[in-house]
């Protein structure tokens, strides 16, 4: 097992004072095959009661309301995560499982990994990318998902900032740039056409000093899971052409990003906002560093900052009242 530290950052700021910003954070990673998370902590600035729920797939949320006028918000983060490193090796390629894919898709349960989704949509861009890669049904899944992955990979440039969190995939199939937002959602488009179920994970990456990982390494990160009826969910990362298998940290899982953003919210007020973001992810045997992610003009440690442990009293108290 491998433990991780995880110190993610984010901070909102207002060209002009707002009066009201309710917030809901996808930070927590997830507990799940593989994965353990033994401690979670959020805080909040300005202070605000921080609640939490989980949504059908599993996910924990966090969500706040802050009444009270603000230029900025910020929220930080920090995960313990231990995760069980696995070899991709141990996976058989299988030429009888089409079949079974084929009757996956009768089955309501793999519904919504097998329909298009708002950004992971089949297009005439998308359809020619699959004909010059030779991208079919040929040999077994296991196989045309690794090529899937490879040709992503050769294919796209890896440019910051070349396309926006709601840019369909037809921008990035057209100018061949894009980030791993667009890789995952390229991916799952591909992997649906051809019947195999496939779901968006957004998360972050431990990133190791000896690779040439592509993806930044002060952000968030998102790569796609497919599902085969002999293996089960395996994760595939296109934007640094590597199987997840113990450097990838799960937060939330989705049809696409439009299902687990980090961060979404609203506020009050008519203001534009700026948005920054600070991640790192170290070894937990190393010490944490001591610098701000991101500098936090105004930031203060609230009081209120509530670890898993004190926010379940706090709803069981709640509950009893």
């Amino acid at each position: 097992m491998t433990t991780y530290a995880i110190q993610h950052q984010t901070r909102y700021r207002y060209s002009a004072s707002v009066s009201e910003s309710v917030m809901e954070a996808r930070m927590k990673p997830r507990n799940d095959t593989g994965q353990t998370c033994h401690t979670f902590q959020l805080a909040v600035s300005p202070r605000a009661q921080v609640h939490r729920y989980s949504d059908h797939m599993g996910n924990e949320i966090h969500w706040f309301n802050i009444p009270n006028r603000q230029g900025q918000l910020v929220m930080r983060a920090n995960s313990l995560v231990e995760v069980l490193p696995w070899d991709p090796g141990q996976l058989i390629p299988d030429d009888a499982a089409w079949a079974a894919l084929d009757r996956l898709g009768k089955d309501p349960a793999y519904w919504d990994w097998l329909a298009p989704s708002h950004f992971a949509v089949q297009s005439e861009n998308l359809h020619r990318f699959a004909q010059s890669e030779g991208i079919q049904r040929k040999r077994d899944p296991l196989r045309v998902l690794y090529a899937i992955n490879q040709s992503i990979y050769d294919a796209f440039e890896y440019v910051p900032a070349s396309t926006d969190v709601d840019s369909p995939i037809d921008v990035a199939l057209t100018t061949r740039r894009g980030v791993c937002q667009d890789y995952t959602h390229i991916f799952i488009a591909l992997a649906r056409s051809l019947g195999i179920p496939c779901r968006y994970v957004s998360g972050y990456l431990f990133h190791e000093d000896d690779r040439q990982d592509r993806s930044a390494q002060d952000a968030t990160h998102a790569w796609a899971e497919a599902f085969l009826p002999e293996h089960g969910w395996i994760g595939f990362d296109p934007t640094n052409n590597l199987v997840a298998q113990g450097r990838h940290i799960r937060v939330a899982i989705g049809r696409d990003y439009a299902d687990v953003p980090p961060t979404k919210g609203v506020y009050r007020g008519d203001a534009d906002s700026d948005l920054d973001v600070g991640v790192q992810v170290t070894l937990a045997e190393r010490p944490a560093p001591e610098e701000e992610l991101i500098p936090t003009t105004g930031w203060v440690p609230p009081e209120d900052t509530l670890s898993d442990q004190q926010q379940q009293q706090q709803q069981q108290q709640q509950q009893q009242q």
